[in-house]
């Protein structure tokens, strides 16, 4: 089936924009772990997660006729496998080159790396959504920023870094935030936590980040390291006519153009190999290596969520 492209003297010079989801995911969790995979068994790569340790005390001043005790490390790992291929696939025609297309970036390559980048943010918010919480919070439409404070107060608890911490926010969950009395107040106030045209700051120590790709009656505090999102642009083959490695909304990936002269059309190709995982830590005292548990994120919902 042939493309449909729009006859330039029959419309404006200047596009509207795409009515199309912000990519946010990509740039919000762990993914160091891409330049290791080359040479690795099955594509997979293990990244290691310290043990945990308490400090024991030896009396003081005593007849030292007991010893102190050896505590053993127990450390764990998270393997993240490359393997997902996600790619677009685009044939142009002659024809289609010659008289419709005005600008083939802005027409077909564009179009393209959004539709790569959105498969990508679909498969961390598979991970996410599907990954089992230490703690689930539910959220009071009526009193949101109680939730927020909660979920702050869990991730203290496991001793998760204050640094970099982000609330990512299904759109229900946005817009009773936005609605909060709470929030109004410091609107009033001036403070840089309130409103800033219709965008939410900082709240209950969070970044809070909107986004259209979760459950909207869904959010999930976590820290970069929570998720691991690992990317590798595919090599260019070195019989292709022409190949370049480029990015967008902060996903990497291959792009090849060539020729079919068999059936006078050009193809335009994009792909990037994607794998993620979700960290899990030790959480008990002794080291008990079958204690993993996700405490680096919360989730929360909404009354009534889907997810």
């Amino acid at each position: 089936m042939a493309n449909v492209f729009l006859k330039p003297e029959v419309i404006a010079a200047t596009a509207l924009g795409l009515l199309q989801r912000e990519i946010v995911l990509p740039s919000l969790v762990w993914n160091d772990a891409i330049s290791d995979f080359a040479g690795a068994q099955n594509d997979t790569v293990s990244i290691r997660v310290p043990g945990r340790l308490e400090a024991r005390e030896y009396g003081w001043r005593n007849n030292r006729s007991s010893e102190i005790v050896l505590d053993e490390l127990s450390e764990s790992k998270i393997d993240v496998s490359l393997n997902h291929d996600i790619y677009s696939a685009v044939a142009v025609t002659d024809e289609e080159l010659t008289l419709d297309i005005r600008d083939f970036g802005v027409q077909v390559l564009a179009p393209q790396t959004y539709a790569i980048a959105r498969a990508v943010e679909d498969l961390l918010v598979t991970t996410i959504e599907g990954a089992t919480y230490a703690t689930t919070i539910t959220i009071d439409e009526d009193n949101p920023f109680k939730a927020a404070v909660a979920a702050r107060t869990a991730l203290n608890k496991a001793e998760v870094p204050r640094d970099g911490r982000v609330l990512m926010v299904g759109a229900d969950v946005e817009a009773a935030m936005l609605n909060s009395e709470l929030l109004k107040r410091f609107d009033e106030s001036g403070s840089d936590g309130a409103l800033r045209e219709a965008t939410i700051g900082r709240y209950a120590g969070f970044t809070v980040i909107g986004s259209n790709a979760i459950d909207p009656g869904s959010a999930y505090a976590f820290v970069r390291s929570a998720f691991i999102f690992a990317m590798r642009a595919p090599a260019i083959p070195a019989g292709v006519a022409f190949g370049q490695s480029t990015s967008d909304q902060g996903v990497a990936m291959r792009w090849i153009r060539d020729y079919d002269p068999m059936r006078l059309r050009d193809r335009s190709v994009l792909n990037t190999f994607v794998g993620t995982a979700v960290v899990k830590d030790n959480t008990a005292a002794a080291g008990d290596p079958e204690s993993l548990e996700l405490v680096r994120a919360v989730k929360l919902t909404m009354p009534g969520s889907g997810s």
